[in-house]
């Protein structure tokens, strides 16, 4: 999602005035464990695609059951180097299945917060810079999900 992500953290940075700085700088990569769990992650991604190409996509009832998705959470760990060489840690955790049962309620929480909790002029905003504060308290409070910084 970088090449998305990434644009969407600057336009960000600029409609809130650059709170970040003029010359802030925002990348992302997803780093696992060792070399074995890159090549799992590559093999099953090749091998589910090559899957659903070849049998015309998803059949109802083939994700992931009931106990699985209630089960799932995700932990989250961002990292930023600041100008001076010190470093920020912030940390996102969610309760649920990060496809199945947390997005579900991220959208939900996002669609109440644009009719409940937002006011804006119009023009074209960024899910951080229109709903920021509001969401996130959103998502803590209704949502299973927690904020932290370190």
């Amino acid at each position: 999602m970088a090449p998305i992500n990434t644009k969407n953290v600057h336009r960000t940075n600029f409609l809130l005035g650059h709170p970040y700085g003029r010359d802030f700088v925002y990348d992302e990569m997803m780093v696992a464990p060792g070399f074995g769990e890159i090549g799992r992650v590559t093999t099953e991604t090749f091998a589910t695609i090559f899957s659903l190409l070849g049998t015309g996509g998803l059949k109802a009832g083939a994700g992931p059951t009931r106990e699985e998705r209630e089960k799932g959470f995700y932990d989250i760990l961002f990292l930023g180097e600041l100008p001076d060489g010190g470093r920020v840690e912030a940390v996102v955790t969610g309760d649920r299945d990060p496809g199945y049962g947390s997005t579900s309620k991220m959208i939900a929480e996002s669609a109440l917060c644009l009719v409940h909790d937002v006011q804006g002029e119009g023009g074209i905003w960024t899910p951080g810079a229109l709903m920021g504060p509001a969401l996130r308290e959103r998502l803590k409070e209704r949502a299973g999900l927690t904020f932290s910084a370190r």
